[in-house]
């Protein structure tokens, strides 16, 4: 039992706070993704009086007959000044029931790095389509990136509605013509929300002049929709090692290893294996901020001691001995590729897998998909800004890795150029031998 006499699980889950879902907004440009950030803070009472009435006086300004929700996400100067939003304005709110954290992503083409930043953390996305237009091509690339970032649960918002006249035909000709996209796309199970982020329908109310519409509203969905939460006894244990932590004093010096529990559960007494390197030991001890735990599990901050005097840095990984990552040196991902300087065969540059640092040299550039047919091209000799692609990497160092699709957090690595230390690829591992 825990030190203070819940279960290490219930634990975990408290101090990760299960009744947190984090969510990212994205689509096309203009498709009304901050007035419905706005709307959901707004109806939901999540606005201190000085930023409405701030609001309400730039609104005024502009001409604005109403309030501009909008501007209560779109918080740079910059932003404010060009009408359109250029970075990852994140917000947190709650209710009763749940709390919140939003990723507003923005939906220009050029942007698409950003929406892979709000949407790697996220456990459901929103894709707004304009009921005007229907699905862009921007809208299949966010569903897509989606997808590719493995998030659990997608929920479609067909928003103003207001502006199509509440028409039923409309928005279920928009879910047809989007169907077979989202199925390509291995989406199967997605909610359908007809929305007016602007006037309020089915945002957090339930709208009156569309009663054709029994669903959920959009808050009643993020309220009650499961999060898919890894129980911790389903999964390998992967510990990352972030910081090695020696101390001495008057009972002798004191050696622990530092980090995140990625995925599973350790206990005392069990047999790990410390990789690349390969040492074999068990378990003395996991420590906590609340004292001595008789289990870790995932998502923890722990300390783990061990039994025999092993030489662990930052950036090796503490298995259990069965169902082991991969050690490797050579990597086949999907890199979604961030900077203006494309990617080609053999460039080199730093890679930064979990707390492990090493650099990688691009060896093969496989294809590169095209998000309208979500085709592979396999005659490509670069991935340019925005580009998804596969490659194949040679490593400097071992790694410890296992497939994306079974580890978010083992199976995603980020790339990085050495002269600039800008962030450049994104990466999802899709072969581990």
């Amino acid at each position: 039992m825990h030190g203070n006499g819940t279960s290490p699980l219930a634990a975990a889950r408290s101090a990760m706070t299960l009744d947190l879902l984090r969510f990212t907004t994205a689509g096309s440009v203009d498709d009304g993704k901050s007035t419905l950030i706005g709307r959901l803070l707004y109806d939901s009472k999540q606005v201190f009086e000085d930023q409405l009435e701030h609001v309400t006086e730039v609104s005024r300004q502009r001409g604005n007959s109403e309030i501009d929700l909008a501007l209560l996400t779109d918080g740079l100067r910059a932003e404010r000044e060009q009408g359109i939003t250029i970075d990852v304005a994140y917000r947190y709110f709650q209710t009763p029931r749940r709390r919140f954290i939003i990723a507003d992503c923005p939906g220009h083409q050029q942007y698409t790095r950003n929406m892979v930043t709000g949407a790697s953390t996220a456990d459901l996305a929103v894709i707004l389509l304009d009921a005007r237009k229907g699905a862009l091509e921007q809208s299949k690339r966010h569903a897509f990136i989606s997808a590719l970032l493995g998030i659990p649960q997608i929920v479609v918002a067909v928003n103003k509605m207001d502006l199509v006249e509440y028409s039923r035909e409309r928005f279920e000709d928009i879910v047809t013509g989007f169907a077979p996209f989202l199925e390509k796309l291995g989406i199967a199970d997605c909610l359908h929300i007809p929305i007016s982020a602007l006037r309020g329908d089915n945002v957090v109310d339930a709208s009156e002049h569309m009663p054709w519409y029994s669903g959920p509203t959009l808050m009643h969905h993020l309220e009650e929709v499961e999060v898919s939460y890894d129980h911790p006894y389903d999964v390998p244990a992967r510990f990352p090692v972030q910081w090695v932590v020696r101390t001495g004093g008057s009972d002798g010096e004191y050696r622990g290893y530092a980090g995140q529990l990625a995925s599973g559960a350790l206990r005392p007494g069990e047999e790990v294996i410390v990789l690349p390197s390969g040492q074999r030991t068990r378990i003395a001890a996991i420590d906590s901020f609340e004292g001595e735990l008789d289990e870790g599990v995932a998502p923890l901050s722990l300390t783990l001691r061990l039994e025999d005097d092993l030489d662990v840095a930052r950036g090796e990984l503490i298995a259990g001995i069965a169902d082991q990552p991969t050690v490797t040196r050579e990597i086949e991902a999907d890199i979604c590729w961030l900077d203006s300087e494309p990617l080609r065969p053999g460039c080199r540059y730093a890679i930064k897998h979990t707390s492990r640092a090493a650099t990688a040299i691009v060896e093969t550039l496989i294809d590169r998909i095209d998000v309208q047919t979500l085709e592979r091209e396999t005659d490509v000799e670069e991935l340019a800004l925005n580009d998804i692609g596969r490659v194949t990497l040679r490593a400097s160092t071992p790694l410890a890795i296992d497939p994306y699709s079974r580890n978010r957090r083992t199976g995603s690595f980020v790339l990085i150029d050495e002269a600039t230390n800008a962030t450049v690829g994104a990466g999802m591992i899709v072969a581990t031998d």
